[in-house]
């Protein structure tokens, strides 16, 4: 296993199995990440879409939010169940003392690393969470920034927001707030939080390049971004993309790691390093799997190695000059 991801593809696997099955032996591709494939999301010919029609950017937050909706109103267990998650987590670097600090249910384990562990969080400073989901990643952070702090949470997917909030109303978590909104257009003001944290959530997104702008615009200057997040070192096969993509959301949407970094750059952040990195492609490697051991019969090994890395990536926004340029 690599950083909890066989597991957190489950999630979507599980809701989408039945589909899979029933397209076998068809021309035609379902399933939640195959709305979720490349970069551009153009390509056609998907049930879970609406038929032949061309997948849209829409279609991809649809079918998210869809899925993840099911996962957040406890409808679909995936890898969110019992003693599962927390193994996934501590898989991610999660240690147990911050599996016990947050409250039961927050933890879905749908990470793929933890970046509130080397995010250098301090009191008082104002933290974003990108894709909050059950609010895990919040409530850690908020144990570090302390009650001068603050932290906000923003998934896309109404059911993780009641979660999230009904967790933080539990754990007495008074300087946490969730607010319903998508990653390219944040309702968050312009420069008013410190550090923005991810995890495994930006892959999801359609348009990564105005993700990362959003991100610049709501960091105050010299505020820092620490995302965890999968990444391609090269590109996707076909019959990945186009067999696997029915579930494997963490890998379709993912993008070359150059590409990755220089979006980063381009919206406006510097200082842009890899922290933490790890093959991740040990999912389609999984003997327990039978949907995955369907998908890789008949191709190499060597076609499946190497092709995904989890990866933690710091940036920064720059500071603030004065008037004559010297800060």
């Amino acid at each position: 296993m690599a950083w909890g991801v066989p597991n957190r593809n489950a999630v979507v696997r599980q809701a989408k199995e039945s589909e899979v099955s029933a397209s076998k032996g068809s021309d035609t591709r379902t399933g939640a990440a195959g709305c979720c494939g490349s970069q551009q999301v153009r390509q056609t010919q998907r049930t879970c879409c609406g038929g032949g029609a061309e997948v849209t950017a829409a279609d991809v937050r649809q079918l998210v939010r869809q899925e993840y909706g099911k996962i957040g109103a406890g409808e679909r267990q995936g890898c969110g169940c019992g003693n599962l998650a927390d193994q996934v987590s501590k898989s991610a670097g999660y240690t147990d003392a911050e599996l016990a600090a947050v409250p039961d249910g927050a933890n879905l384990g749908l990470g793929c690393g933890n970046p509130t562990a080397i995010a250098g969080l301090k009191p008082g400073e104002t933290v974003l969470d990108l894709g909050s989901g059950g609010g895990f990643d919040c409530f850690l952070a908020a144990n570090k920034v302390g009650p001068t702090g603050k932290v906000i949470g923003v998934d896309m997917t109404p059911e993780m927001i009641e979660r999230a909030r009904d967790n933080a109303q539990r754990g007495g978590y008074v300087n946490v707030e969730f607010r319903l909104g998508e990653i390219e257009a944040l309702p968050v003001a312009d420069a008013s939080v410190d550090v923005v944290i991810s995890n495994c959530v930006i892959n999801l997104v359609p348009d990564k390049a105005r993700a990362f702008q959003e991100i610049a615009r709501v960091l105050r200057p010299g505020g820092r971004v620490m995302v965890s997040d999968m990444v391609l070192e090269r590109p996707l096969p076909d019959w990945v993309r186009e067999s696997a993509e029915g579930y494997v959301a963490c890998v379709s949407g993912a993008v070359m790691r150059d590409h990755y970094l220089r979006l980063l750059v381009e919206a406006g952040l510097q200082e842009v390093e890899i922290l933490e990195e790890r093959d991740a492609s040990d999912f389609f490697l999984d003997p327990t799997d039978p949907l995955v051991n369907q998908l890789i019969v008949g191709h190499p090994v060597e076609d499946i190695r190497g092709l995904v890395s989890s990866v933690s990536i710091r940036a920064t926004k720059p500071a603030s000059r004065g008037c004559c340029g010297c800060g």
